[in-house]
């Protein structure tokens, strides 16, 4: 059964509508999506479409971050330099036509080897770590290699964010070096002389259109910053492009001012 966790889940009451809210709706430009931004200085969340903020699709592959806190934990995948070997298939995405690590197979979001993992996660331990996370709905699907992709789990932007400042914080149930370590294997990408720890996922939801997801964290002298957003698009390509631009143009325009 689902854990429910009063104090993480949607604390409207901590809302702050101190950034500039055209300045978010000139970023978005119309796109459909939503962002959620939490300020630990001030304890304090932005919400820019505070209904779709609350509204759960799935994770794809941002649920990366709890298959390797999962992996690591039981110890299927026993330290970094542990490598996975390619299996062969010749994949329409290069990147994933070769042998991997952790981190390079959360760089390249290498699907065949997560789903690998999967298999050796089990779905018991699955629902027990989901539940104990209390991790979106909880739901693992009939398949259990990507029931994370395939509408069965879903989770909301604010929900994204709760998870995030917990896994920051070592408030989740994995041991601190899993979590240190996996904060040190994490995508990274520098915006000015900013780093933002993120991963991204895409997946279709069941109207056939593309999520698309950017969820993660940013450390500045002044503040760390949690965030996660999602848009919606009928093309993937042009959404993939769309999900670059407003996660540089975020960052240039509301953390790194911030932190002047």
């Amino acid at each position: 059964m689902k854990k429910t966790f009063v104090l993480f889940l949607f604390p409207i009451w901590l809302y702050s509508q101190e950034i500039d809210s055209i300045k978010i709706a000139k970023i978005f430009h119309n796109q459909k999506g939503t962002l959620v931004l939490y300020g630990q200085q001030k304890e304090k969340y932005f919400v820019y479409n505070k209904e779709r903020a609350e509204e759960r699709f799935l994770p794809a592959s941002t649920f990366k971050i709890m298959n390797s806190l999962i992996a690591l934990q039981l110890k299927i995948i026993p330290d970094e330099n542990y490598i996975f070997k390619w299996d062969g298939i010749k994949y329409e995405n290069k990147n994933w036509n070769k042998d991997h690590n952790l981190n390079s197979a959360l760089k390249y979001s290498v699907v065949p080897i997560f789903r690998n993992i999967a298999k050796e996660i089990g779905k018991k331990n699955y629902e027990k770590y989901l539940d104990a996370v209390s991790y979106g709905n909880c739901v693992v699907g009939e398949d259990t290699t990507g029931f994370w992709l395939d509408n069965s789990l879903k989770i909301s932007a604010m929900e994204q964010v709760i998870f995030i400042k917990r896994f920051y914080k070592y408030q989740l149930p994995f041991n601190k070096e899993v979590i240190d370590l996996l904060k040190k294997l994490l995508p990274t990408q520098k915006i000015k002389d900013k780093l933002i720890h993120y991963k991204t996922g895409t997946g279709r939801n069941e109207n056939n259109k593309w999520i698309l997801w950017n969820v993660g964290y940013c450390e500045t002298e002044k503040n760390v910053y949690y965030f996660a957003f999602n848009i919606e698009e009928d093309n993937f390509d042009n959404g993939i492009k769309k999900r670059e631009i407003i996660t540089k143009k975020l960052f240039e325009s509301l953390i790194i001012s911030d932190s002047k």
